[in-house]
């Protein structure tokens, strides 16, 4: 079959499938695009071919307005399809694929597959320097798709059609891979795309790609079966790969039947409900007070799926003498802190932990202390939800609306500043799919562009996004995108005057939240002078999206019943009060403090600081 590069590509695409457990998916759901000279020839015509065609949802278009932000979008509808279904997306060469390097890394540190089609320099080098390129006088072959190379699982560029599909192969192996998934990039001389070539058939028929359950290894279960059975005060951390797995009930069912607490990280969070008899929430720097206590305490802690950020271990204070047991299906996580490693599959690991534990059980009296802290951590939380603070509302009652207003179906989405760590301790998770918070890069900008990929994977759902005015300042581009496919989005809007989770910890650190504030220069030089006159909800106003504007938490309320109500994209925007926190979780995170200083109060955070590095352990 002739075809050029591009209309191979976009043919093979549309014919992958994943499956799991007997049940198949289409593999590329979608591409989103933003053409230059790079790709508009290539796989632009592709697309528009395909769009043209008797099968136009084979690989639909999706127009975006920021390379980064479709990089975003691709990465969160990954993440709610639990990776069994994703996003390409193509650029120029140049500043286009360059803006993508941000989004890769985020795709990659979160595990998460998204397929990136940079265009990249002439192959045949006949017109270089071409516009865009970059001219590096050590190595011809160099692009600036070669920034691409760190933040991608597996890179290759595609100098002659011959290469293309053993590529194509290599990519969908590391897509569909739970151990090795992130961002892949095929950079794609632009000549070459538009290049034709006699390709097999073979190529284009329907692939699927078998999602493996990697099981336990006897051996290794039974070493972690006879360290739970050992322990007294057991607790388990569910990680991202709880929910990547579909492994909920079964942790559910574990948990219960070993009487085991369970505390969550940001991407876990969700793998039980806020309310689940043995539920103790959030762990780590944004954690509860329940979990982080329990976890000092415990004797054994039995990871599954995480890797261990140090947000998740309060920067290695957070847990006591503890022995780890890990359980991931990446042998590198499964190792960390020196723990008794299940290289597995979740849901695999605990269906099979289950009758290794043969009916042991942890003490009543612990479950009962569990039970008490979590119930004492709910009153809080209550309370945050409903302080009744004037004349501006605290972010967390702003919170406790949200949770209060939405479905369990429906899904939060948060990613950067104060929002994720406010989430993180508070927000009442009801569904498995229901907390959608970016962590692991914790990316400013994510939310909106991240709440639209949620929203085109799961448009049952009302998706809820979470935005301060320094991320949406960052890029709020794709509600562009979400008014023109008639996505409905619900956009809460906070408004804090400047960046205030960096400026609560410049403040801790003795650094006197210097350069968080979003205000004028005064006489003296320093930016400390009136509010800036910011219009946020004009410019969403004037993006395309609905717009409510809330003074009150009552107000609040009524804008949000609303903004649910309506089948538009909504943006209801709320000023808070930035120097009201959230409860604390009694917790610390290692970000150093100047050594030497004149100031007094970074003098003073040194002190409370190195008081702190005290309690760092190396977990070995």
């Amino acid at each position: 079959m002739r075809l050029t590069v591009g209309q191979a590509i976009v043919r093979f695409l549309a014919a992958q499938r994943s499956e799991r457990d007997g049940v198949e998916h289409k593999l590329f759901e979608g591409c989103f695009g933003i053409f230059g000279h790079g790709n508009v020839a290539g796989i632009g015509q592709a697309l528009l071919e395909a769009e043209l065609s008797a099968d136009p949802g084979a690989l639909p278009y999706h127009q975006a307005r920021n390379e980064q932000g479709m990089v975003h979008a691709a990465s969160a509808f990954a993440r709610m399809r639990n990776r069994l279904s994703m996003l390409a997306c193509t650029s120029s060469i140049g500043p286009g694929a360059t803006n993508m390097v941000t989004g890769a890394a985020l795709a990659t540190i979160n595990r998460l597959p998204v397929l990136l089609l940079p265009g990249d320099v002439f192959a045949t080098r006949v017109a270089e320097p071409v516009l865009q390129q970059l001219e590096d006088p050590r190595a011809g072959d160099v692009s600036v798709n070669d920034a691409l190379r760190p933040v991608s699982r597996y890179f290759d560029r595609i100098w002659r059609p011959e290469q293309l599909p053993s590529a194509l192969l290599r990519a969908m192996r590391v897509l569909t891979d739970p151990a090795e998934t992130g961002a892949v990039t095929l950079a794609l001389p632009q000549d070459v795309q538009a290049e034709a070539f006699d390709w097999p058939d073979e190529l284009f028929a329907p692939r699927v790609w078998h999602v493996a359950r990697a099981v336990p290894e006897p051996a290794a279960l039974a070493r972690a079966a006879a360290a739970l059975r050992a322990a007294q005060r057991p607790l388990i951390v569910a990680g991202g790969g709880v929910i990547y797995s579909e492994a909920t009930d079964a942790l559910r069912e574990f948990a219960e039947a070993a009487g085991i607490p369970v505390a969550e990280t940001q991407a876990g969070k969700g793998s039980l409900p806020y309310d689940h008899p043995l539920a103790v929430g959030a762990i780590g720097a944004t954690g509860t007070t329940a979990a982080n206590a329990l976890a000092h305490e415990a004797d054994v802690v039995l990871g599954i799926g995480t890797r261990y950020s140090d947000f998740t271990t309060a920067s290695r204070t957070v847990f006591g003498a503890a022995r780890f047991v890990n359980v991931n299906v990446a042998s590198f996580d499964a190792h960390k802190h020196a723990g008794l490693a299940v290289t597995a599959d979740a849901r695999a690991a605990l269906q099979a932990l289950i009758p290794a534990m043969n009916g042991w059980t942890t003490h009543v009296t612990y479950r009962e202390d569990a039970a008490r802290r979590a119930e004492e951590w709910d009153a809080v939380v209550e309370a945050a939800y409903h302080l009744g603070n004037t004349p501006l509302p605290a972010q967390s009652e702003v919170l406790g609306a949200v949770n209060d207003i939405s479905r369990p179906e429906d899904v939060v989405v948060g990613a950067a500043g104060s929002m994720p760590g406010d989430l993180h301790k508070l927000w009442r998770t009801r569904d498995p799919k229901g907390y959608h918070v970016e962590y692991g890069y914790s990316c400013m900008g994510y939310e909106i562009a991240g709440g639209l990929g949620a929203k085109m994977a799961a448009p049952d759902r009302d998706v809820f996004v979470l935005v301060g005015d320094g991320s949406y300042l960052m890029m709020a581009q794709e509600l562009v995108t979400a008014v023109q496919e008639r996505i409905k989005l619900i956009i809460v809007l906070v408004q804090n005057h400047g960046f205030a989770s960096i400026g609560r910890l410049s403040e801790s650190l003795g650094s006197q939240r210097f350069g968080t504030a979003y205000r004028y220069r005064s006489g003296d030089g320093r930016l400390d002078g009136d509010i800036l006159p910011t219009d946020l909800a004009a410019n969403a106003e004037s993006l395309g999206a609905d717009v409510l504007r809330a003074r009150t938490i009552d107000e609040f309320r009524t804008a949000l019943t609303k903004a649910k109500a309506s089948d538009r994209t909504t943006v209801v925007h709320i000023e808070v009060d930035p120097f009201l926190d959230a409860p604390s979780s009694e917790a610390w995170w290692d970000v150093p403090v100047a050594e030497v200083a004149t100031l007094d109060s970074t003098k003073q955070a040194r002190k409370e600081y190195e008081q702190h590095k005290k309690a760092q352990q190396h977990y070995l």
